[in-house]
């Protein structure tokens, strides 16, 4: 019997998402060493489309569940993200469980993190830490980029707009209806090493090369969560805590559940 890919794709993910929820566990303020994660190269072309089906995608292993630091009330709607590279791009994914889908703003560096949105935060050369880069980007594919300097002049910012970064979206569910329940939305992004070439040691990557990384999410208009993959120990929401960053370390292998 022929399954049409939509559905096997959607069987697909709603399986990550329920391994998410399987392993998620409670995390307190209590010091703790960062995650880590290996990241694979694709080995295989990647079409950056939103959809996640190419063999480099399906083997690639998720970063692990993510936490909720300051979490009050509310459905806990989990996240599944995985990263892969190759010579010119840093590949991120990420399928996010959403009852309520809701993505207002259409122009780049406008208030995405207003909106359902998700975020990638990097500092590419550990022994500089506090300079980190971070790319904020909606449902509709809309980002922000920035870069915090580390240095004190004009609260660390420097102009900085990130060149040739590609988003594809997909959703599964309504835009920015509240009254039906959605089930979720897919994000896929390439990002040119390139941009990270004035901190990085080097770019691309090199084998075991690690950067500190984290991996964010934002609750739209209902059920405005708060998540991470590495959470930042601090009392009130905020993302911008390069010291608890995760680490990732680049592999020179693809992934080993790859088929």
């Amino acid at each position: 019997m022929h399954i049409p890919l939509s559905l096997r794709l959607t069987v697909y993910h709603l399986l990550l998402l329920i391994l998410a929820l399987a392993i998620g566990q409670p995390v307190s303020l209590q010091a703790q060493d960062p995650p880590e994660y290996t990241v694979y190269q694709s080995g295989t072309p990647v079409e950056i489309d939103g959809q996640l089906d190419e063999p480099a995608w399906t083997g690639a292993p998720g970063v692990g569940a993510f936490v909720f630091p300051w979490y009050e009330s509310g459905q806990k709607e989990q996240t599944v993200a995985k990263l892969l590279w190759d010579d010119t791009y840093l590949y991120v994914a990420f399928i996010c469980e959403d009852e309520y889908i809701w993505a207002e703003h259409t122009q780049r560096d406008s208030a995405v993190y207003s909106d359902d949105a998700v975020e990638v935060f990097t500092a590419p050369n550990p022994d500089r830490a506090q300079a980190y880069f971070n790319i904020e980007m909606n449902v509709l594919g809309i980002f922000l980029d920035n870069f915090q300097s580390g240095q004190p002049a004009a609260n660390g910012r420097a102009n900085w707009d990130g060149q040739g970064i590609r988003i594809k979206t997909t959703i599964k569910g309504t835009l920015n209806n509240d009254s039906d329940r959605d089930e979720y939305w897919i994000l896929e992004a390439a990002i040119p090493f390139k941009n990270f070439a004035q901190v990085a040691r080097h770019t691309p990557p090199e084998k075991e090369d690690v950067w500190h990384l984290n991996l964010n999410r934002l609750g739209g208009n209902s059920n405005q969560q708060f998540s991470q993959w590495s959470p930042s120990q601090t009392n009130k929401p905020d993302f911008h805590v390069p010291e608890d960053f995760g680490r990732v370390i680049f592999s020179d292998k693809t992934s080993p559940f790859e088929r």
